[in-house]
């Protein structure tokens, strides 16, 4: 599994406050639900990070 690295992220609070909704109506956590969303846009735009081998 890929490192992760902590961040601060400065965000909209009613756009905070939906993501926590669809993180919960898909059993995820926030920051779970935050990663698939930009994993499903990197993939969109074809970038998406490649793999490394494990």
């Amino acid at each position: 599994m890929a490192k992760k690295k902590a961040f601060a992220l400065r965000i909209n609070e009613d756009m905070l406050k939906t993501i926590e909704k669809w993180a919960a109506d898909e059993f995820r956590s926030t920051n779970g639900q935050i990663e698939w969303i930009l994993m499903q846009a990197l993939k969109k735009a074809k970038r998406e990070t490649k793999k490394t081998p494990q």
